[in-house]
């Protein structure tokens, strides 16, 4: 159970265009995670949010660090977590929790710094992966201040420019695996640098690239707002990248949301982070934009059925064709599910 979910009953909305198909491309699943607004995320807390009113058909599951492997080599303990996730995935293929394919596409992660050897791991996790394995995650977020809050324990500047790094990545496209880009905007250049090293992987820009709002960048989106459309503008100039529109509902983004006496209404949300979003559909349009949920981290600040509803309303006045590329279409696309 949701530590906040008496807050966000107070917003109840009715599902808008119920029937439209749903890829939730990017969510977590874990267990005793007590700093989270929801500590435990598994088959049932996430059916009782798919379960709101909208049509979800399938969902992606993105590594969070869960269930790692207590033992055996360093390399390989990022298998546990595709073990635990395609257990899961094998429960909803069974049907008995409806119809929604939970975790039909996986996501892990992998130490890339190992370089060539990253390949052992990678292998093991699509043997593991029961033919869901689609690629991994590795963090690139970090700041200076010790005031943003890294993804990651070990998180390292210019990490995606990082030689060793490098070496790791091109294990990727021999095994036709994808990259999750997670980094906040400063990093957004280098992402870019990486895309152009490596045409042949496709990279997944996460959360809108990272526009922060905590620390030294309180209250200042609107100063670095053109600097973050530029560099948006630049990444999407390389073809082998796509975007996933959403995680922005984060106290890292600096809305503090959950700070107000009353959840944000699908309104609210959607003229809020707006621009945002208007930005990324001009530059990279809808065969390489996909809406994601990133459940239940964005929990803190909405419901799934309030923040589905913002991305219709922003989508508003997409064709019928259009909408479904965004909802739907794209990531089934890129995730090959």
């Amino acid at each position: 159970m949701a530590t906040n979910d008496a807050w966000l009953a107070l917003v109840e909305e009715e599902t808008l265009e119920p029937n439209l198909p749903i890829c939730d491309p990017h969510h977590h699943l874990w267990e005793f995670r007590h700093e989270r607004v929801e500590p435990r995320y598994q088959m049932d807390e996430i059916q009782a949010d798919l379960n709101t009113g909208h049509n979800i058909v399938s969902t992606v599951f993105i590594e969070c660090r869960a269930m790692y492997r207590a033992d055996g080599p360093e390399a390989l303990k990022f298998v546990g977590e595709v073990e635990f996730v395609n257990g899961i995935a094998a429960m909803s293929a069974s049907g008995l929790y409806g119809p929604t394919r939970v975790a039909a596409g996986i996501i892990s992660s992998a130490d890339l710094m190992m370089g060539a050897a990253a390949g052992e791991t990678l292998d093991a996790q699509i043997a593991a992966g029961g033919g869901r394995f689609r690629g991994i995650r590795r963090s690139g977020t970090w700041d200076a201040s010790d005031q943003v809050r890294n993804s990651r324990a070990d998180a390292t500047p210019e990490l995606f420019l990082d030689k060793k790094f490098r070496e790791g990545f091109a294990e990727l496209a021999p095994r036709n695996l994808t990259f999750e880009g997670w980094c906040y905007h400063p990093q957004i250049p280098e992402l870019t640098d990486l895309a152009r090293a490596f045409p042949d992987t496709t990279i997944i820009l996460n959360h809108l690239g990272g526009p922060v709002g905590m620390g030294p960048y309180a209250g200042k989106q609107d100063e670095y707002f053109g600097k973050w459309q530029s560099d948006i503008a630049e990444l999407a100039t390389c073809p082998n990248v796509v975007a996933k529109l959403g995680g922005i509902n984060m106290d890292t983004n600096g809305y503090d949301w959950h700070l107000n006496p009353k959840p944000p209404t699908s309104e609210e949300l959607c003229e809020a982070t707006r621009k945002w979003y208007e930005h990324m559909l001009e530059n990279f349009g809808v065969d390489r934009c996909m809406f994601e949920s990133n459940f239940p981290v964005d929990k803190l600040s909405c419901s799934y059925n309030v923040l589905w509803n913002s991305f219709k309303r922003l989508a508003a006045n997409y064709s019928a064709d259009e909408k479904a590329k965004l909802f739907h279409d794209t990531a089934t696309r890129v995730y090959r599910l």
